[in-house]
Order: C-alpha cells, then structure tokens, then sequence
C-alpha cells in the first residue's frame, strides 16, 4: 500500500544579492521511501530538477540550522521561525531558495500523519515483506498457470 502527500509552494531562487525570482516547487513524500522528502524545481527554460534527501534534515532545518552535505537548511530567523533558507550544492555550484517555514511545516505535519517520525523502519519493513509476499504469489499463479 503505497501512499504519498504532495504540496506546491513558492519560493525564491536567490540568484545573487540583487536578483532572485520565485519559481514553484513541488514537495513530495512516499510511504515506499519513508525516510526521504522530495523537492521538485520548476525553473523557467530548464527540465525540472528533483532533489530527495532525509525527512528529519528538512525537520530539524526549520528550526535550527541543519545539513553539513549538499543540502543545508536553516531558518532566517531562528526566533521567528518565519522563513527558511535551504541551499543545494552539487561540485562548486549552488543554488540558494528561499520559502515561508508555515508551507513546509504544513507539509511535514501531514507526512507525519502518514508515517510518525521514528516509524518509518516499520513501515519500510512492512512494505518490503509485502512486495516479497506479492512476488511469491505471482510466482505461484504463473508457474501454476
């Protein structure tokens, strides 16, 4: 049984100090990949670009800074907890977004509604005995057959 929870935010792609536009970005959780989340960017005249990385990262960077790889969340204001920086590095190349934190806390709200943080090993060992259980099942049909 395979669920998920989408969202489409805004947010602004920081080009530089002077220049950043806002592009829409889908959010995205799967009960088949309990652990990760999801950002799908849509940037004008580019494929979009999807980046998964670990629930909790996106958690825990909403309310303190987070990450020490390619992907770094943190909010602006940590007394605030209005807005969110989440900064994507691939080689030398960055790209720096930023979002209202209310959205992605809505978001994570309802992924935990899906799958509570600290269930997500259940769950994945759930679903991996049942694609096992399907594959024996369909195993037997056709060599029955």
């Amino acid at each position: 049984m395979r669920e998920s929870v989408q969202a489409e935010v805004m947010m602004s792609f920081l080009v530089s100090e002077e220049l950043s536009f806002r592009i829409p970005v889908e959010l995205g959780y799967e009960t088949s990949d309990p652990y990760a989340v999801r950002l799908t960017f849509h940037l004008p005249g580019d494929a979009p670009v999807t980046w998964a990385f670990g629930r909790e990262l996106l958690i825990d960077g909403v309310g303190r800074a987070s990450g020490d790889g390619d992907v770094r969340i943190e909010p602006v204001d940590p007394e605030t907890l209005g807005e969110v920086l989440i900064r994507l590095q691939v080689g030398g190349d960055q790209a720096l977004f930023r979002t209202g934190a209310a959205p992605l806390v809505a978001f994570l709200d309802r992924t935990d509604r899906l799958v509570p943080l600290g269930q997500e090993g259940a769950l994945a060992d759930f679903d991996a005995h049942l694609d096992e259980a399907l594959d024996r099942i369909l195993a037997e049909e056709q060599s029955a057959g």
